[in-house]
């Protein structure tokens, strides 16, 4: 059976941006990919910058931030609802886990361990973790339902993904998809590059059943790679996940960004 398809593009750059980071936030609002936070030497926040990008003329330039800026950070998560975009946690240049909380959800129970690096997605109204470390890699999922305050574990079938974490992900439509990410934890911890993967997969949130997809054209996908920035948006007017910089398996970081069109 062939496997379901979709399109890597590699997008041009253009500008002064970010450079080459990892453990960095972008998110998508309209037509500009704003990015926040991350690091080129491990560990070390780089700067506090919000740099935008333009999907359409392919363009860097650096926001006039003003107000209550947040500090550097590395680890650090982004997301947008309309024309806000919301920053949370990271770890600041002295290791500190950074104290911003959200609260008044219940929490997901003793079947959900505690974890880093998770995959994180919206999903019909639904909130959907996926894989993530604690420990070791994590190949669990679990979800959501904010209007029931309830949480599930979800079991799963089909082309599981191996457990992972520090992978990008996004909800399109009924699927979680996911790329990349460790698979593998150097000895180094943080400091190191440890084992990546370069495949997508989908996880249909109806039927639970995994699906791994295939590039349309080999040789345009991103090879291995995790702790990248991402963000789900739109290319050309079609839905994917955008993909930016992120740790190689040579332990470089990278500056590069990509945009992944499934075909659904």
């Amino acid at each position: 059976m062939a496997l379901p398809q979709g399109k890597w593009v590699k997008l041009e750059q253009n500008g002064a941006g970010p450079g080459a980071r990892s453990s960095h936030a972008v998110a998508v609002v309209g037509q500009k990919a704003y990015a926040f936070g991350g690091e080129f030497s491990p560990r070390v926040p780089v700067d506090n910058h919000l740099y935008v990008f333009d999907l359409t003329t392919r363009t860097w330039k650096v926001a006039d931030a003003r107000g209550d800026i947040p500090p550097p950070r590395v680890g650090v998560m982004m997301a947008s609802i309309a024309e806000i975009i919301y920053v949370f946690g990271g770890r600041d240049a002295t290791h500190k886990e950074l104290n911003e909380k959200w609260i008044g959800f219940p929490p997901p129970g003793e079947k959900c361990k505690p974890r880093g690096g998770p995959g994180l997605a919206s999903v019909q109204g639904k909130i959907w973790v996926v894989y993530g470390f604690s420990g070791e890699e994590l190949d669990d999922v679990h979800c959501f339902d904010p209007r029931a305050g309830r949480w599930s574990c979800v079991e799963t079938t089909g082309e599981k993904p191996t457990p992972r974490s520090m992978f990008s992900s996004v909800g399109i439509g009924k699927h979680i998809f996911i790329h990349g990410g460790e698979i593998d934890p150097s000895d180094l911890g943080h400091l190191g590059a440890g084992k990546f993967s370069k495949e997508v997969y989908a996880l249909d949130t109806e039927t639970k059943e995994w699906k791994r997809w295939d590039n349309d054209e080999p040789g345009s996908a991103p090879g291995e790679r995790g702790w990248c920035a991402f963000s789900g948006g739109q290319c050309n007017k079609r839905p994917g996940l955008l993909v930016y910089g992120g740790n190689s398996p040579s332990n470089d970081r990278l500056d590069d960004i990509y945009f992944f069109t499934p075909s659904i």
